[in-house]
């Protein structure tokens, strides 16, 4: 796969979705909600040509990653339920895209910039780095991740560290 403007932050992000188990697969994109990115049946499919957000990929593999086993092999398909992803599901997505940055050591703005998330880039990035997670109760309940108070419990690290990536 050659990709133009290859940048090291892609190749991270790339290879993080690669080990966690989101396939990517190149493919022109007519139309898409982000340009250059549309989901598929566990796997993204990236226009590179269209792609202006490299960041978006983070977010877009974030509603993957929360959705259920069974429901990831039916995303884009007709068999996907029309109201999907729920709105619990989108702010786990949001804050498992925060994570994901953290986790790959890459700035925050590389996934929140400022032409993304209907304006409320800036409005993200101050709660997620004053460690007002807003969706956490959700990735709690999902079984990625731990809140303080519950990680003290179990001795294990709270978010943004994950206990795993991806959704049973």
């Amino acid at each position: 796969m050659i990709i133009k403007n290859q940048t090291a932050e892609l190749e991270k992000v790339l290879s993080f979705l690669s080990e966690i188990g989101i396939d990517i697969v190149e493919k022109q994109l007519e139309t898409s909600f982000l340009p250059g990115l549309s989901l598929g049946p566990n796997c993204l499919y990236i226009d590179y040509e269209k792609l202006l957000y490299p960041g978006d990929i983070l977010h877009e593999a974030g509603h993957l990653a929360v959705t259920t086993s069974a429901e990831r092999n039916i995303v884009g398909t007709d068999e996907m339920a029309a109201d999907w992803p729920s709105q619990g599901e989108e702010m786990g997505a949001i804050l498992w895209s925060f994570a994901a940055a953290k986790h790959l050591e890459l700035p925050i703005e590389f996934v929140f910039h400022p032409n993304g998330y209907k304006n409320e880039s800036e409005w993200l990035i101050s709660n997620f780095t004053s460690e007002n997670y807003i969706g956490l109760p959700f990735l709690e309940w999902t079984g990625l991740t731990l809140s303080k108070v519950n990680a003290t419990k179990e001795n294990k690290e709270a978010f943004p560290k994950m206990l795993k990536w991806l959704r049973d």
